[in-house]
Formats: structure tokens, sequence, C-alpha cells
């Protein structure tokens, strides 16, 4: 691609701007489908005290002991979903909230042991899924060049939402 290209948006073609609707919608999809993933492996393993979703906090949470804040920014949560998500995962036992030693207002996570264990259990499933998508070097190298693709899309997605659209016409 040359340089006038990547500067002029009146240069895309209909074929990149019909890939382009297709990714963001396929996006959307997977992330569907990938909470189904995780909703087949928490059911195999006979959880059904918490969702997909929790089961995501969970992952996020790992061994740090973030702030709701933290999480919610990590997670791109909505605020009341997350709060609903996280009094699920405290009274089914997954994780304890506490208060900060430095900032009594603000309240960290951690993971209890059941919390740990789902972690590892999750974690080796993953491990599962990522051998299945990746059996080569060639499919290492297309992950790795997906992944800065999709990277690039959430920092151009996420500076149109902070900037409002400027320089964008």
């Amino acid at each position: 691609m040359n340089t006038q290209r990547r500067n002029d948006p009146d240069s895309v073609d209909q074929a990149d701007l019909a890939e382009y609707h297709g990714l963001a919608r396929l996006i959307e999809r997977m992330h569907r489908r990938f909470l189904d993933v995780v909703r087949a492996g928490l059911l195999k393993q006979g959880i059904d005290d918490i969702g997909p979703v929790q089961a995501l906090m969970v992952m996020l949470i790992g061994d740090d002991e973030p702030s709701v804040r933290d999480l919610m920014e990590r997670g791109y949560y909505l605020g009341s979903n997350a709060s609903y998500s996280l009094k699920i995962l405290v009274e089914a036992g997954y994780i304890d909230r506490g208060a900060s030693q430095r900032d009594r207002r603000t309240a960290r996570l951690r993971l209890t042991e059941k919390g740990r264990a789902l972690r590892d259990e999750l974690t080796s499933f993953e491990q599962i899924q990522a051998s299945a998508l990746v059996r080569n070097d060639a499919e290492a190298m297309e992950l790795k060049a997906a992944y800065r693709t999709l990277r690039r899309l959430d920092r151009i997605w996420g500076d149109m939402v902070r900037y409002a659209g400027q320089g964008l016409d």
C-alpha cells in the first residue's frame, strides 16, 4: 500500500470498506462465540454458579489485587454489569472484596482458593484452545499479525471515541 492511499480516506475502495464492515461484525460475533466457549468450559467443569463474563473477570484479576475501577478499565465492563458480576463472584466464593490498605474507600479484589482453582482450570482450557489454533510457525505468525491488526483497530476506535472524530474529516 502506498503512502497516498494511507493518508487519503477517499482511496478506500468498496472491497476494503466491505472487509472493514465484515471485520466489525466478525469481532462482535466472535465475542459472543467466545463467551459460548467459556460457558461450555464452565459446564464441563460442573460450574453453574457463575457465567462466562464472571469467569473472564476471574481471569483478569489473576494474581493481582486490582481495585474495582482497575478491573472495569481492564475488561471494559459497564458499571452496573460489573457491580452485579462482582456481587455474584463474591457470593459464590470466587473473590474477596476488601478495603485497600492505603485507601479504605477503595475496594480491592483478590481471588479466593476457589477462584484460583477456577483460574487454573480456565488457563488449561485456554492452552488447549491455543494449541488447536496454532499448530505450526506459519499459524503462529498469522496469529501475531491478527493480534497486531486488532490492537491497531482498538487504538483507532479508542481515539475516535476519545477525540470525538477530531481529525477524521
